[in-house]
């Protein structure tokens, strides 16, 4: 059958709704704060849009993600066919669970952005990005709420890249809850308390790192009326406390998007995103 009408394969500026547009995408089963987090720091040229990946028997393994990794690239495939500009993948368990090792994703990401001609980044890689950029050298990571599999595998990662992991564990290394299951219970999302209570324990840990990373996209009730608020929203006050960088792994992806849109937050940020005014 004859169409009289197609989508364009390439979008000209005048085709887009917005001057930059975002597309994000995140786990299956997560309600992502990526696209929501993001718009409400960039200017009003941007756009952004979520998808959610579809697996249906997902319970948040390791080999799930990496046996639906090949999703990332249909992922990729449908946002350039829409016009955008770059997309970000949320998540940092992704890059090692994939196996690929740091060079190995380094290029996945490379080869997924010249195969559709649109950026493509990685929330794992990010972080390992943002923190060459910085010239750090020595981290402590604070887990939080991921299985010990999950922050070891991203520690891991973060050696394989070059850095000097002082020290990492999450929150029941930290002493806040006496098992995984009483932190998986609370379904990523924390009083407001423990977010300087579980950063002051990792500083006394590693009192020498150059920066405080967080793994993953936690969410402490910090906002209005008790709001949960990743860690983009924290950084500021935890450096003020702690007197050295604070990088979440959703900070890391937002300056790693922000640096390919040659643009910079309108409100107020942490060390990592503000360095995008320089």
């Amino acid at each position: 059958m004859k169409r009289d009408f197609a989508m364009p394969q390439l979008w000209s500026s005048e085709q887009k709704l917005f001057q930059h547009q975002v597309g994000f995408t995140c786990p299956p089963f997560d309600f992502d704060a990526a696209p929501s987090d993001f718009l409400r720091m960039s200017p009003d040229t941007v756009g952004a849009h979520g998808w959610m990946l579809h697996v249906p028997d997902y319970v948040h393994g390791l080999d799930q993600r990496k046996q639906n990794f090949g999703m990332l690239e249909d992922f990729v495939h449908c946002m350039s066919r829409n016009g955008v500009d770059v997309c970000a993948q949320v998540g940092s368990n992704w890059v090692h669970a994939s196996g690929l090792g740091v060079e190995g994703i380094r290029q996945h990401c490379a080869d997924l952005s010249d195969k559709y001609e649109t950026r493509f980044h990685m929330a794992g890689y990010a972080m390992v990005e943002a923190l060459r950029a910085m010239n750090i050298e020595k981290v402590a990571l604070n887990g939080a709420y991921h299985w010990p599999e999950w922050w070891q595998g991203t520690a891991g990662f973060l050696c394989e890249a070059g850095f000097d992991v002082l020290w990492a564990g999450n929150f029941v290394d930290q002493g806040w809850f006496s098992s995984q299951q009483a932190v998986n219970e609370k379904r990523w999302i924390f009083d407001a308390d423990l977010a300087e209570k579980s950063f002051a324990y990792v500083a006394e840990q590693a009192p020498s790192a150059d920066a405080y990373l967080i793994n993953g996209m936690c969410n402490f009730r910090t906002g209005p009326g008790g709001h949960p608020q990743r860690p983009l929203h924290l950084a500021r006050r935890l450096e003020d406390i702690l007197g050295k960088p604070v990088i979440g792994h959703d900070i890391a992806l937002y300056w790693r998007v922000m640096k390919d849109l040659h643009i910079a937050p309108t409100t107020p940020q942490g060390t990592l995103l503000e360095s995008l005014h320089a």
